[in-house]
């Protein structure tokens, strides 16, 4: 296995562990009065927006060759920070 498909695999890996995490909030919402629910939808909606941008980052990954790959990968590093602090920020907000 190449280095870049290996760092593929662990940033799918971490991005599904996000996409768990976005589908326990949206059940936790749920259970929520409906003035409630509205508060933390915007958090919600965020993480969406920041998974489909890693996984558009992530498809960059997938489609660079070998030789170019590295450039990609600071994209792809910069799109999984973001993400990790947005599901972090979220699970904040959902202890509350």
């Amino acid at each position: 296995m190449s280095l870049k498909e290996a760092y593929k695999q662990k940033a799918e890996a971490e991005l599904e562990l996000a996409h768990a995490r976005l589908v326990e909030f949206k059940a936790k919402a749920k259970s929520f009065t409906a003035d409630t629910r509205l508060k933390y939808a915007r958090h919600v909606d965020e993480l969406e927006h920041v998974i489909a941008s890693a996984k558009v980052r992530l498809k960059e990954l997938g489609e660079a060759g070998e030789d170019a790959w590295e450039k990609v990968k600071d994209g792809v590093e910069s799109a999984l920070g973001t993400l990790r602090e947005t599901v972090r920020n979220t699970a904040e907000k959902f202890k509350e």
